[in-house]
């Protein structure tokens, strides 16, 4: 029977050692045989942390332990810090979001024009700060003298909004306090276009609050200037009681959002509901894996031929996303996304009885169906290619690959990439970034890419297809070979 290893006992006597010591090589058979399962063996019995048998372990657990620490720091620098970065250079890249400055307003009467100008005035002193947005002045020219088309610049993405100062604005203020019409409406002096869900959240964080600074300034500048022009005027002052908003505010700015990006509801279909995307493509490889494996195991049946189980693999993963992208997409339906109406004018979509609070869908009935063609598609993009790498890397390392690619594709999808470095242009041509735009295109009506999105997917889907059977090919070898899935650290 093996005894513990007891330091107190005096060493044997050389002649006694051959008779009543074990050597090292049969202490080796014996844990050999335990590990064998053979009942006849019995275990060495459990000793300290510290004991010298166990020299060897420890040097070989505290090297792996070392490397593996070492490795999920850098993942954690290198790939992490991807999310940080990307908002890393915002306020110097606020130029990229182009807002259009259009005045068409115009001196009548023999007067100057003071309410164009004014704000005019007030947007350049935008454009003197460190970190502005892109205003740009244009001509109305460029425009054919028509608001239409200002409207259809902003919906086309030639810029994120514009900020109009309407026809004939200061000769219709003249006119009010003039003629003291009482239906006069600062309102009508000038319009913000825009539409919210192109992107909601760089709408509200990085236009929106400037645009209503700009607002109120020029709001006041035009205001108090006007104010001085009516006190300085005894003909102006006569009718100026019977139409008081003439002076105060005078101007002001109608607000038109060709897109509103309506109902809540429909966040997580364009954003945080889309991480369950991948996550679920990237599942599907450990839930079916072990259903293609019955194919392979001789049990009471003869194994399938390789290259008809890699057929059957990539079929059944493939009408697996068919219906799990139907149940994705049927979540949103459910919540009552609309997906049925659509606006007759590209310009407002207000015009849609009885969805006045909701959005504009693309493709009137069809707008389900090809909304859920985006994720079927989206989800082959995401899913192949974890299918490929689970059986390129395998466990543990599939865990990083996974934080790797949601991370990656958020980054490049939820934020705006003209705001970000030039190093992330490379998001452009990632699954997620064209699934988003995708998705809002269809859901809100918006100035359509479809097209680049699908066939960017489609090439994902494609490339991954064509390494399939080679990654099936080099997982089979890693099996008959015995590799450990722990491969990278394997051996002392």
């Amino acid at each position: 029977m093996l005894r513990p290893f007891d330091r107190t006992r005096k060493p044997p006597s050389s002649r006694s050692t051959s008779t009543n010591t074990i050597p090292s090589s049969a202490h080796n058979n014996v844990s050999a045989n335990v590990e064998k399962g053979n009942p006849n063996a019995e275990a060495p019995a459990p000793v300290g942390f510290w004991h010298p048998s166990l020299a060897r372990v420890r040097f070989c657990a505290m090297k792996k332990w070392a490397i593996v620490t070492l490795i999920l720091m850098m993942f954690i620098l290198g790939v992490l810090s991807l999310y940080w970065a990307v908002l890393f250079h915002v306020p110097q890249n606020l130029h990229a979001l182009k807002v259009y400055v259009v005045d068409f307003d115009a001196p009548g009467n023999g007067e100057r024009a003071i309410v164009g100008p004014g704000v005019v005035e007030v947007v350049m002193r935008q454009l003197e700060r460190p970190s502005h947005l892109g205003f740009e002045m244009r001509d109305p020219a460029e425009f054919r003298y028509d608001i239409l088309r200002v409207r259809e610049a902003v919906y086309e993405w030639d810029a994120w909004a514009a900020i109009v100062v309407n026809p004939n604005a200061t000769e219709a203020l003249y006119n009010a306090v003039r003629s003291g019409d009482s239906t006069y409406d600062p309102m009508g002096v000038a319009q913000i276009v825009y539409q919210s869900a192109r992107d909601q959240s760089v709408w509200q964080s990085y236009i929106s609050p400037v645009i209503d600074k700009v607002v109120s300034e020029a709001t006041s500048a035009v205001g108090m200037g006007w104010a001085g022009i009516v006190l300085g005027n005894a003909s102006l002052m006569d009718n100026a009681a019977s139409v008081p908003q003439a002076l105060s505010p005078a101007i002001g700015f109608s607000r038109f959002d060709l897109r509103p990006f309506t109902p809540e509801v429909a966040i997580p279909a364009v954003s945080i509901g889309l991480i369950y995307l991948i996550i679920l493509s990237f599942f599907s490889f450990p839930f079916y894996m072990p259903i293609h494996m019955q194919y392979l195991n001789p049990q009471g049946h003869p194994p399938l031929k390789v290259h008809q189980l890699i057929i059957w693999r990539w079929c059944a993963t493939v009408l697996a996303y068919l219906f799990l992208s139907l149940a994705y997409s049927l979540v949103s339906m459910a919540f009552q996304i609309n997906f049925y109406e659509s606006p007759s004018t590209p310009f407002n979509p207000l015009d849609i009885p009885g969805i006045e609070m909701g959005n504009a869908a693309s493709y009137d009935r069809g707008t389900f169906l090809v909304y859920w063609m985006l994720n079927f598609i989206g989800m082959i993009a995401l899913g192949l290619a974890c299918e490929n790498v689970a059986m390129m890397i395998g466990q543990p390392w599939t865990g990083l690959w996974l934080i790797f690619w949601v991370i990656t594709n958020v980054c490049t999808s939820f934020y705006d990439l003209s705001l970000a470095p030039r190093f992330f242009h490379w998001g452009y041509a990632w699954p997620l970034h064209n699934i988003v735009e995708g998705s809002r295109q269809i859901l809100f009506d918006l100035h359509s890419r479809l097209g680049l999105n699908f066939g960017v997917l489609i090439a994902w889907g494609a490339i991954n297809t064509a390494l399939f059977p080679f990654c099936c090919w080099f997982q089979g070898w890693k099996t008959r070979r015995g590799v450990h899935e722990y491969f990278p650290l394997h051996g002392n």
